[in-house]
């Protein structure tokens, strides 16, 4: 039988790659969106059908982690059998400036979902996307038994939810499991997150379009990776003979500043010359250094990363030059093909090397 899985989140960067991956599975893929004025499924146009088509397998569901009556009616009646929770208020530092909707969205979300898993009686599989950023001020390596340190609105509602994971999975004997997924970028990402930042500034400056790129605290360090590898290990974590809560990364940390470094001077420039500080994009706490020790998900689940730091930043800077009609150097395209991923018009799809 056809399995049949729920995202939330499917509009986001690890949502769009998660549905394309479960789909090349042969999945049925139910994903939930917020109603807006204006368009915001860009990041699945290339797979999006529509839902009269014969065959199709993606539908497209209205929702809010906020409103748990309707979280209800759409798990009772799509009835998934693996249901991945990406969907939140995802950005650390706007979490210091809306700390209560980021509690009420990316906490509270979580528990409308398993409540509506326990009152629904369906047996389904539940994977919660716990971050990196709960081990906070811990000191790195973090695994699965480092104590947790939030440094952030977010941080705190992510171990909230990640505690309500393992608390539903003890009290209610429900498949629930915890990916604790280090940083992981991608051309996706999200405008306002440091690594597109940068890789968008660069070819806006290279355009005339813009002058200065205004960041925060270039030494803080994390472990990065490349998000398309990334959610193939949450659907392992699912596919796993019991629940478990699983770190995922690299096992390599570099700072911010030596991202600057590798994007600007594989573009043929010297960030010192464009880059300035602005002290609003400091964190009121900040986290030092993240650094994964994976080595329970590459021992259970046979995940290892692929693409490095390095390879990982000369894909995102051509991306962002041939989108903005800049020829880039190529390195990065020749990387992905060399890994066996699809490179389009505009975004990096994962369908290509899937099974």
């Amino acid at each position: 039988m056809t399995k049949r899985a729920l995202i939330t989140g499917i509009t986001g960067q690890d949502g769009s790659y998660l549905a394309e991956f479960l789909l090349s599975k042969g999945y049925e893929v139910h994903g939930i969106i917020r109603r807006a004025s204006t368009f915001n499924t860009s990041r699945i146009e290339s797979i999006y059908v529509d839902p009269h088509t014969p065959g199709a397998r993606l539908f497209l569901h209205y929702g809010d982690l906020g409103d748990s009556g309707q979280l209800d009616n759409l798990i009772y009646n799509i009835q998934p059998d693996e249901i991945y929770h990406l969907g939140a208020q995802s950005h650390v530092r706007v979490s210091f400036d809306i700390p209560e909707y980021t509690g009420n969205i990316t906490g509270l979300g979580t528990t409308r979902i398993l409540e509506a898993i326990r009152r629904s009686g369906i047996r389904t599989k539940f994977y919660q996307a716990s971050s990196s950023e709960m081990f906070g001020a811990a000191p790195p390596p973090q695994n699965e038994k480092t104590p947790f340190y939030p440094r952030s609105p977010y941080a705190a509602a992510k171990v909230y939810a990640f505690w309500m994971t393992v608390n539903y999975r003890e009290a209610y004997n429900l498949f629930a499991a915890n990916g604790i997924l280090f940083n992981h970028e991608s051309p996706r990402r999200g405008e306002t997150f440091v690594t597109r930042k940068i890789t968008r500034a660069i070819a806006h400056i290279k355009l005339g379009k813009q002058e200065k790129l205004y960041l925060g605290n270039l030494d803080a360090k994390r472990d990065w990776g490349f998000a398309p590898e990334y959610v193939e290990c949450m659907w392992r974590i699912l596919q796993h003979d019991v629940p478990e809560d699983f770190v995922v990364g690299t096992g390599e940390t570099h700072s911010v500043r030596e991202f600057l470094e590798e994007a600007f001077s594989y573009a043929g420039m010297d960030y010192n010359d464009y880059v300035e500080i602005d002290p609003k994009y400091f964190r009121p706490t900040e986290v030092d250094c993240l650094l994964a020790d994976a080595s329970k998900a590459r021992k259970l689940l046979g995940w290892e990363p692929r693409v490095t730091f390095r390879e990982l930043v000369k894909i995102m800077v051509d991306f962002d030059l041939k989108l903005h009609g800049i020829e880039p150097p190529g390195e990065g395209l020749r990387i992905l093909k060399e890994k066996g991923f699809q490179w389009t018009t505009n975004e990096v799809s994962v369908e290509s090397r899937m099974e």
